[in-house]
């Protein structure tokens, strides 16, 4: 086949987008496929004549996660790019694929527009349609439907950083709880905070990302998440932080330990298997995704939130999962294609 795979974009998580790209591209070429990994945002100015020869079975795409979130501002002026979501090209050279391989993390790579626009264009691609990926992506509608769908879901306020009240707020919610921006993935923007000082912070840091945020009861316990794909869940994975929470550090560099399968009973696995399922269902998703969940001390199940393009870097967790199953990086990716 003939794969682009787009990454990067105009996203507080495009570094972990390129090293997810990277390597999905590196293992589909093993595979026998021709790739070229694309960047949706920067494009592709100068076009060879030969659109065709983009399309290579032996080229080597390499790529790290840094410790911070990339300046975006930043990347808006080296490209010249300005607000547009997708560079040039870009849709062109999708146009002349076999299939397009999201591995986009955060953004409108996850929030249903590129989906969409994809669509109107007649590009197939892998995971979750606009509907779909919209739904999951706003954390206020995702945890309205785990409610109405009878998943668990800590109690949580969505808030207007211009307009909200913080004692208000804090009257509602209580201390400690966790602060999210309404639709970022990799933990940009989360902080955990206990006292009224820590949340005035926590919601300026959150707010970068938009004026909408999470404020949500902290569930204290173990951290799990469950991966489903093409149906079928696969095993749970614990998560545990060196010191302090999952944040972007503890994610790409290296500073968390993951068990998996998690220690936990059957009876908690088999039900973290249940809800997960529940769960896709009521977000419309498809293909893939993986569900992020607390194990409170008392046994009971929280789901927090879904990731409809889960990470895919050396340290992600749903490479993790299928492979204690023994499905190889290389055959994940493959069957995420073939969906």
């Amino acid at each position: 086949m003939k794969i682009v795979v787009l990454a990067g974009g105009l996203s507080p998580e495009r570094e972990v987008s390129l090293t997810s790209g990277s390597l999905i591209a590196n293992a589909l070429m093993g595979r026998g496929h021709r790739v070229l990994l694309l960047d949706v945002y920067v494009g592709m100015r100068d076009l060879p004549v030969d659109i065709e020869s983009l399309f290579r079975p032996d080229r080597e795409y390499t790529h790290r996660v840094g410790e911070t979130v990339p300046d975006l501002d930043a990347l808006k002026r080296e490209t010249g790019n300005g607000e547009a979501l997708i560079g040039a090209n870009v849709l062109k050279i999708c146009a002349m694929a076999d299939r397009v391989f999201l591995a986009l993390h955060g953004a409108m790579g996850e929030n249903g527009q590129l989906q969409a626009t994809l669509d109107t264009h007649g590009i197939r691609y892998t995971g979750s349609g606009y509907a779909g990926s919209l739904l999951a992506m706003d954390k206020d509608i995702s945890k309205r439907l785990f409610r109405l769908a009878g998943v668990p879901t800590p109690d949580w306020v969505e808030f207007d950083i211009a307009e909200g009240s913080v004692d208000e707020l804090i009257a509602r919610i209580g201390l400690p709880c966790v602060v999210k921006p309404l639709d970022c993935g990799s933990s940009v923007g989360v902080s955990i905070v206990d006292t009224r000082d820590a949340l005035l912070l926590a919601l300026a840091e959150a707010g970068k990302w938009g004026r909408r945020v999470l404020v949500e009861k902290k569930i204290e316990g173990r951290e799990l998440t469950v991966g489903i794909l093409d149906g079928i869940a696969l095993p749970a994975v614990e998560i545990i932080p060196e010191s302090g929470f999952y944040d972007y550090k503890n994610k790409y560099q290296g500073t968390t330990r993951e068990v998996c399968p998690a220690e936990i009973d059957a009876e908690t696995a088999n039900r973290a298997a249940a809800l997960s399922r529940l769960a896709f269902s009521a977000l419309r998703l498809g293909g893939y995704a993986r569900f992020d969940f607390m194990l409170d001390r008392d046994g009971g199940l929280w789901c927090l939130e879904a990731n409809t393009l889960p990470g895919m870097t050396p340290t992600s967790l749903l490479p993790m999962a299928a492979s204690a199953v023994g499905i190889s990086y290389g055959e994940l990716c493959e069957r995420i294609l073939n969906i």
